[in-house]
């Protein structure tokens, strides 16, 4: 039998539930603008983004690496969060057992005031910079737009008309000497790089040694799989942890094929998460508007 997709049942379940466990995915920053570069064909100046997402591209072209992540950091600075954000961070300030696990690096559940204590940044964010020699030192939530002056091409704004010249793989890349990059000011040696796990590196393990307390605790009520696939992994990883504590799951996507591995006691709700979670929890948060802001509680 297919997943349920009733929004009273599941506000039902929402308004009972002690313990709930949320894993967001891109799709939770889609309304906010923000380019995914999943799958094939994500491309950045003809670049396999994927391909400037190692320490081996940084070790061969700190340069190159840096132009990326400091657009990218341009366009999660100038995003702003959607009412998916919003409605989660309310979630979590009304349910105490409430974890969020955030696959994104945008920032923008920070920013929708998500209570820090109750949000893992399970692939680290965009706007933390971290020493490349691994020294230890790690400058968090780092607004500068952009990081160093010689990364001001990745920084400009543009009429919506026009595109960035960076980002046209027939204008050359400007040339940056590696000293212009940002250093790191604790072993005074290393190259500062982008506070995300990159292909090949390992999530923070004292983090996941934290969520497995947390999952292993005690029974869980819901677990929100929201914009990513709850059958692909880290998702399904935690489904399945979910599921033994006895979780009903509950995903949120507009592609019917994430609906995978769901049972007639799950929930499936097909759409955006910026438009879909508003109404889910309206039960326990309150009517929001258009901006967010909750208008009735």
């Amino acid at each position: 039998m297919a997943a349920r997709t009733s929004v009273a049942e599941f506000r039902e379940l929402v308004n009972s539930s002690t313990r709930i466990l949320a894993l967001c995915g891109a799709g939770l920053s889609a309304a906010s603008g923000l380019p995914t570069f999943r799958g094939a064909g994500g491309l950045w100046r003809n670049h396999e983004a994927t391909s400037l997402a190692t320490p081996e591209a940084f070790e061969a072209d700190p340069a190159l690496v840096w132009l990326f992540y400091a657009w990218r950091r341009h366009m999660a600075l100038k995003a702003r969060p959607n009412r998916g954000h919003y409605a989660l961070a309310e979630l979590a300030k009304k349910k105490d057992g409430f974890l969020c696990l955030t696959q994104n690096v945008d920032g923008l559940s920070p920013r929708a005031g998500h209570p820090e204590s109750k949000l893992r940044l399970l692939h680290g964010s965009l706007l933390d910079n971290k020493c490349f020699d691994e020294c230890g030192y790690v400058d968090r939530n780092n607004l500068d737009d952009p990081v160093c002056p010689a990364l001001a091409p990745a920084a400009e704004d543009y009429p919506p008309d026009k595109s960035l010249p960076l980002l046209d793989p027939n204008v050359p890349v400007p040339p940056i000497k590696v000293e212009d990059l940002p250093h790191c000011p604790n072993c005074k040696t290393g190259l500062l790089r982008p506070g995300v796990v990159w292909f090949g590196e390992s999530l923070d393990e004292a983090m996941l040694r934290e969520v497995d307390v947390w999952v292993t605790r005690d029974k869980i009520d819901l677990m929100l799989v929201i914009g990513t696939a709850a059958a692909v992994y880290p998702a399904a990883g935690y489904t399945r942890q979910a599921k033994k504590r006895g979780a009903i799951v509950a995903v949120v996507n507009p592609d019917p094929n994430s609906a995978g591995g769901l049972s007639s006691r799950d929930f499936f709700f097909q759409g955006d998460a910026a438009e879909i979670l508003p109404q889910l929890f309206e039960g326990v948060i309150g009517k929001m508007d258009e901006n967010g802001q909750i208008i009735e509680s």
